[in-house]
Formats: C-alpha cells, structure tokens, sequence
C-alpha cells in the first residue's frame, strides 16, 4: 500500500496544515470535472446514498465521476459545466477546498471567480486536442486565458496537469515530453512560475492520487502529493493595519448599546489601545476593545474577522475602511489590468458601477492603453475591450477609494466592474498604479 493510501485511511482528527483551496481550470471537456470526481471518489470523500445513486445511474458501466460535480440539470444535459462547483475533502494531514471552473468562454466571469480567492490553480490540458507531433505544438487558447487569468489574480501556484494519456499509451511519454515543451515557453514567456507539469489520466486514475503502474518513465509526484506540498495563501500580518468594515453590529440592552465594527483583516494587525482612521471620513480614534469569533481578544491578525469597539463614536458604516493612521493615501485615479467579461465592450468614457471591498462607487474608464494578444502576449492598440479580452487601462473615480496594488494585496487591489443598466458584473479590475 503506497504511503498516500495509508494517509487517506488513516483517522483525520488531526489536520495539522492550513486548507488548500484550488481551482481546476483549462478548455472544455479537458476532463477537468472528471478529475475532481476522481479525486474524491479515490479519497473516499463520497457519501455513500451519492455513491449509490451514481452506481445506480450507471446501469453497470463505468461510473461518470464528472456527475459529482456537474450538479445543475443544465449541466447534465449538455456535458458542460456552467456554474462554479466547490467540493471539499481532506487527507490526515490537509484539508482542501476545490472549485470546479468553467471551460466555456461564455462562462469566463465564472472562473475569475474561482481564481481570486485560490491558492492554486491545476490547469489541465488535453492531449487528443493537441497536435503534439508538429514542429511547433500550440496549445488551446482557453488554456493560454486561464493560466493567464490565474497568473493576473495572483494565484500563488500553477500547476499543468496534461490530461487523457491513456488515449495515446503507447506515445506517452514523447506526447507528455512534446507538450509539456510548449507548455514551459508559453510560460517563460507569459512570466508564469510553473509549479510542476503532470501526466494524468482523470478517466483511469493514473498519477492522481497513485503512481501509474503504466507510465513507468514519469518518476514526479502524483497530483496529490503535490497538492500537498504547495503553500497556502498568507496576507501580510506585519506593518499598517487595513480592514474594510463588513458588518456593524450592536450588542447590549438600553439607550446605549455598544456598537462592534466587525470585518476581515486585508493586513497588517489591530491590538487594542491602537489608533485607527476611517475612510472616507479621515476621522481617527483609539480601539477600547476587541472580539475575535465572538470572543474578546487582546490582538487580531490578518486573514481573520476582527470585530472593533472605538473609544468615540464614529459615523461607520458597510463599506468604510480602517487603516493606520497616515498608511493610506485614497485616490481617483488609477492603473490598472481589466479583465472584461461582459457581452457588451467595455467603453471609453462610459460611467460603470465598482465595488471595492463592500464599497460602491461610481466610475469611468479615461483611458485604454492597450489590449493583451493571448497568442503572442504582446500588447495591441485597442478602443474598446470585448468579452474575455484583457487589458490595460487608467480608471477615473467619482469619491476616492483607499486603493494598493493587487501585487501586495489582493482584497485592497481588486475591483469589480458592473454594468449600470443590465447589473451584470462585467469585469475584474487589478490595480497596478494608484496615481
């Protein structure tokens, strides 16, 4: 028994490594459903009235392990998966947390979605699409957007998972060899950080959870024990505080009960007897007391809820900002990389809707400076983003927005664009440069 199967048996009461969240992505039907289906029917992560009904839909062949999370009766019916699917499992020593992204252009907003908060990103590729023998492999543009997407949100760790070898088992490995080239210069090129490129097969298990008894030339880690290994994302707990208040609470009985301003730490830490400033009031005020899960606490980190009690009141509300005092400078101006994802371009000079943190505010787009080619990651003159497209771009705000560059902070550098008329969410916004 490999020491991964001993792992999974094993009694799971003591996790002592933070989740792993992780999303799969790349083109459809590159089996990426099918994988996290093997990946929590092999980690006996299925209820077993789930397991019963799969096996009873089944009539006797093979189980479709893409159904445990294809769960819309739209999926079903059309083979593809639409909406987000999140499924969690766990081994002695992790926890993980995975989101099943959507492979269709149409539902790229969806995968954007998933990305932001992953820590890491398994892009599958699909071989029997892919021309593996020509001088010059090119791979999907799907899978070029996705792994770019991935690297624009910040996802710490991308991994290439190359998907249904056994298809093509006796040219495994110089297919795996000739792929996995293509997949290094495109990311060399893009400036991506490969964690590892992987042989699997979703369908027969090979390299997924064991090694293949098949592929005897791949000597790496199977896509689970690499899941393993990769680190989990942590905000900065040193330097300024910044919290966006989501949640102003009143506790206590009378005509003065006491107001708790509760929120997630984006960075930094809050101890109480600190000074803090709100935005957009600029007001400051010293922290009297502090509640952690409900509980008082002398100290909150970042990356958990703090719930903050002022020495004065403050006109705070859902949507403000806490800071340390002199840390933040807002502005109304600002650079930043557009990934639209709505039917309709994105205009110059049009007034959108953007939400920072809980924050809504008004905003236009004064300029766009450029439009991303995927196929040669060159940037190209454009007037107007269409759908999928990615760009750079400057944004124009109405009220100014404690804003940092995605690169050091992912809640405080992240905006989303939604569309006034239709209240589609029509872009994700990156910020590179506050002016």
């Amino acid at each position: 028994m490999s020491a991964v199967l001993q792992e999974l048996e094993a009694p799971i009461d003591a996790l002592t490594h933070k989740a792993l969240r992780f999303l799969t992505a790349g083109s459809v039907d590159d089996g990426k459903s099918t994988l996290i289906g093997r990946l929590l029917y092999d980690s006996r992560a299925i209820l077993a009235d789930q397991l019963d009904a799969l096996e009873k839909r089944a009539a006797g062949e093979a189980i479709d392990l893409s159904l445990l999370t294809d769960g819309l009766e739209a999926e079903r019916e059309q083979g593809i998966t639409i909406d987000v699917a999140y499924r969690y499992f766990a081994t002695r020593s992790r926890k993980f947390i995975i989101a099943d992204a959507p492979g269709h252009e149409q539902y790229t907003r969806n995968m954007v979605t998933a990305a932001a908060g992953s820590d890491a990103a398994v892009v599958l590729v699909d071989i029997t699409k892919i021309d593996w023998r020509a001088a010059e492999v090119q791979l999907l543009p799907q899978t070029r957007r996705h792994a770019l997407l991935a690297k624009l949100l910040r996802v710490p760790s991308i991994v290439f998972a190359v998907n249904k070898l056994d298809a093509i088992d006796a040219d495994a490995q110089p297919a795996f060899a000739a792929v996995k080239a293509a997949l290094e210069g495109f990311a060399t090129q893009a400036g991506i950080e490969v964690a590892a490129v992987v042989p699997v097969s979703a369908l027969r298990g090979d390299n997924v959870i064991v090694h293949s008894a098949r592929w005897t030339w791949y000597a790496g880690p199977t896509l689970l024990e690499l899941l393993h290994q990769l680190p989990a994302t942590d905000e900065r707990h040193d330097g300024a505080l910044l919290l966006p208040v989501q949640y102003v609470a009143k506790v206590g009985d009378g005509a003065n009960p006491t107001r708790i301003l509760w929120g997630r730490i984006a960075h930094g830490s809050v101890h109480v007897g600190d000074q803090v400033q709100a935005f957009p009031s600029g007001e400051t005020a010293t922290v009297a007391a502090l509640h952690r899960a409900g509980e008082p606490a002398r100290s909150v980190e970042a990356g958990q809820s703090a719930g903050l009690v002022l020495d004065r009141e403050l006109d705070i509300s859902r949507g403000d900002w806490f800071a340390t005092p002199g840390s933040v400078r807002p502005t109304q101006s600002f650079s930043a990389t557009l990934a639209w994802l709505d039917t309709e371009p994105a205009q110059l000079g049009r007034k959108y809707w953007l939400r920072h943190g809980q924050r809504w505010v008004q905003a236009r787009i004064s300029a766009i400076e450029h439009r991303l080619d995927i196929h040669s990651l060159q940037p190209t003159d454009a007037h107007e983003l269409d759908v999928n497209e990615i760009g750079r771009v400057t944004v124009q705000l109405q009220a100014p927005l404690p804003l940092e560059p995605y690169a050091d902070n992912r809640m405080a550098g992240a905006l989303i664009v939604v569309d006034p008329a239709t209240h589609r969410t029509s872009g994700a916004l990156l910020v590179e440069r506050a002016s």
